[in-house]
């Protein structure tokens, strides 16, 4: 979380708006003391509340709703492969075993 004094949050305050429209948190102080907290508002882009919550808490990470340009190039996704072997693909064991943190 990001802490910013009211004197700089004003000096900079669209910067710190495009943080928090990122998703981050900015802590508002005045003379070092915590007066606000500026939060993203999720709801107003249609994202459950449940969800923003379990993010906030670290139990899920939310993606940017875009896949990864070579994503259907990927060898799971060639035709004739079987469900298996495209879950297989994504097991953690395959993930480890390719250098992909899980």
């Amino acid at each position: 979380m990001k802490t910013a004094s009211v004197s700089k949050l004003k000096a900079s305050l669209s910067e710190y708006l495009r943080r928090v429209r990122a998703g981050e948190e900015v802590l508002v102080t005045e003379r070092g003391r915590p007066i606000a907290k500026l939060t993203p508002v999720f709801g107003l882009q249609g994202l459950p509340e449940h969800l923003a919550e379990m993010e906030k808490q670290g139990l899920v990470k939310l993606g940017s709703g875009k896949l990864a340009k070579r994503f259907w190039d990927l060898p799971c996704w060639k035709k004739g492969r079987r469900a298996g072997e495209v879950l297989g693909y994504f097991s953690p064991r395959s993930l480890m075993r390719r250098g992909i943190p899980i």
